[in-house]
């Protein structure tokens, strides 16, 4: 971890507008993260699944794989932003900034915990309701089949 300051409020919003492309952990913890770069391929995976939705429709089942992981992806860096947000001040600076004065962060992470609770939640339903009914659509193509 590099000697420079690391913002509590910034690390929140990164995770709020580019977590899902491991933003927040390049910010935290540089380029050498492996886990930071483990982030962008799901996304990137996610984000072609909802292409291929929009150019093949949805009887693409490609579509229907791909999908679930840019929600999983989004939802999962809402949470960080959340986790990150909500980390009161002495705890984030004794962790991130060892032997540097503590700093008051005031509302700005809060505000963006609000932000990452709003996107998060809408995420998240979004890919349960969406994989479970693409699940249960799959079922009945099948029975359908069978009796034919």
């Amino acid at each position: 971890m590099s000697s420079g300051y690391k913002s509590k409020t910034i690390a929140t919003w990164l995770a709020f507008a580019g977590g899902s492309l491991g933003l927040h952990r390049f910010y935290l913890h540089g380029l050498g993260d492996k886990l930071a770069w483990l982030h962008p391929l799901p996304t990137l995976l996610g984000l072609y699944g909802v292409q291929r939705m929009d150019l093949l429709g949805q009887d693409d089942r490609l579509a229907w794989v791909l999908m679930p992981i840019l929600g999983l992806m989004l939802s999962i860096s809402m949470l960080t932003g959340i986790v990150y947000g909500l980390t009161p001040d002495e705890k984030w600076d004794a962790h991130r900034n060892p032997g540097q004065p503590p700093r008051r962060t005031g509302w700005a992470p809060i505000i963006g915990v609000v932000g990452c609770l709003l996107v998060g939640g809408a995420c998240l339903m979004t890919t349960i309701a969406f994989s479970a009914q693409r699940y249960f659509e799959s079922q009945v193509d099948a029975a359908q089949e069978i009796s034919q």
